[in-house]
């Protein structure tokens, strides 16, 4: 426990970086998508045999490009920078492990990033003020500095959970960014950027059905038919290849991870839907749900398309964006970064060394040996549990721990201390590592919030 504690109380630190990442990834990979998306329509329109057509079209690309220029410029960047300070408070161990071994990547990311911003913003104030041919060349640039910045973030993303042999045998001798590449370029890496790249090309689709909804159909039957068509066919790629994409990449993850997919698939029979299951039931219908409603309600009825419609498919991939965010970080467990740190921030090679030195033993932020029992074990708590946990809120160990004396809980802390292998928490929950003393001090801590003492009578004198 090397840093101050980040407490959201209910909510819980974790979701904060959540709910931040999954309108961020909805933007940012918007950003990508749609970056291909424009300079596509561009072309398509200046090459139509109906000229005035493509005049029609290249106006609803200028007002489009409006929309894009606002929401990823503006909402994207902040969102973006959201996540940064929400990860350096949430784990800063993880955060500062990605920074020393990628901080190469990371400056290229931002050369890019550099450059999407400054190209964004010439290819939306140039429309009609330049030649066209250099007008579409801008937006080539602009593509092809959106799609450089998912290429990099896709490897130190994957490499959270597939560090790779090679990279692990290195970690934690200081000779870790030697092997950046093969940290780069890690097991998950190739088939988490076509996965990442179809989903890029539907949210394209999905987007633009927003802008293309406030076409006056009757004004415009011809333009809002072939825009709104256009933009659904960006869909289809992403729905006959992901299938096979996501058998691809769960074949690349660790056999203990992929224990965390069949725990939940294997539940369905008995009738207990467990938090992977209802994920998977998630994605897949709100999937299906899309591909429908694009079909019925865009494709095939284009002109009577509005933006109730377009937002209805929006707020579907926002779910099946968000749930697929959510299962990506499940299949972590119990790691932040696989088999290198727990999802405490605890190392994995340091847990022997914390069971015999103690926990808050290196801590500059936590008190002094006379510090009282219910005080370390708080600190204890908040180190150890608080990533992944709240009291009372989401995931709250008062209702995990309800009805256990204090007996009980400690025995449960000591199974987590043991860690052994049968045990059903080691799948998705890091070990609690301290000494005895620290067993303790967490028991008492948790025995006092869930069983609290009855508040003292108080006597009256009789007259």
């Amino acid at each position: 426990m090397n840093y101050p504690f980040w407490n959201i109380p209910y909510l819980g630190s974790g979701w904060v970086i959540g709910i931040i990442a999954i309108f961020h990834v909805m933007i940012s990979q918007f950003a990508v998508g749609g970056g291909l998306y424009l300079p596509l329509a561009e072309r398509k329109a200046m090459r139509m045999a109906d000229k005035q057509m493509g005049a029609e079209w290249l106006k609803q690309l200028a007002r489009h490009s409006k929309f894009f220029l606002i929401l990823t410029a503006v909402f994207g960047t902040v969102s973006g920078v959201g996540i940064w300070f929400a990860i350096g408070l949430t784990n800063p161990e993880a955060t500062s492990t990605l920074i020393h071994n990628f901080v190469f990547g990371w400056a290229m990311e931002w050369v890019f990033f550099m450059i999407e911003l400054a190209t964004v913003a010439v290819y939306y104030y140039t429309w009609d003020r330049i030649d066209p041919k250099l007008h579409l060349k801008v937006g080539w640039v602009y593509a092809g500095a959106s799609i450089a910045t998912l290429v990099i973030i896709n490897g130190i993303l994957t490499f959270m959970l597939t560090p790779g042999d090679t990279w692990l045998a290195v970690a934690g001798t200081g000779h870790e960014a030697s092997k950046f590449w093969n940290a780069f370029f890690n097991p998950t890496y190739w088939p988490s950027l076509f996965l990442r790249a179809c989903v890029c090309a539907s949210l394209a689709g999905i987007w633009a059905l927003i802008t293309s909804s406030h076409i006056d159909g009757d004004k415009h039957p011809a333009l809002k038919t072939s825009l709104v068509q256009w933009s659904v066919k960006w869909l289809v790629p992403s729905f006959v290849a992901i299938p096979f994409l996501m058998i691809w990449y769960l074949m690349m993850v660790p056999e203990s991870q992929r224990a965390l997919l069949s725990l939940g698939i294997d539940t369905i029979g008995a009738g207990t839907f467990s938090i992977i299951t209802r994920i998977a039931l998630v994605i897949i219908v709100t999937s299906a749900t899309i591909v429908g409603v694009a079909y019925y309600l865009a494709y095939r009825n284009p002109v009577e398309f509005n933006l109730s419609h377009a937002m209805a498919v929006l707020l579907l991939a926002l779910i099946a964006t968000g749930s697929g965010e959510y299962a990506r970080e499940m299949l972590r467990k119990p790691y932040v970064i696989g088999r290198w740190m727990y999802s405490n921030g605890v190392r994995v090679p340091y847990v022997a060394r914390i069971n015999q030195e103690g926990y808050l033993v290196h801590s500059e932020w936590v008190w002094n040996s006379s510090t009282s029992s219910y005080s370390r074990g708080e600190a204890i708590f908040r180190g150890e549990c608080g990533s992944c946990h709240t009291l009372s809120g989401y995931r709250p160990l008062k209702t995990l721990l309800a009805g256990r004396d204090q007996a009980n809980i400690g025995s449960f802390i000591t199974m987590l201390h043991d860690y052994k292998p049968d045990s059903p928490y080691r799948r998705f929950m890091p070990p609690m590592v301290g000494t005895k003393q620290d067993v303790d001090d967490l028991t008492n801590y948790l025995n006092a919030q869930v069983n609290p003492p009855a508040p003292a009578k108080v006597l009256t004198a009789q007259k």
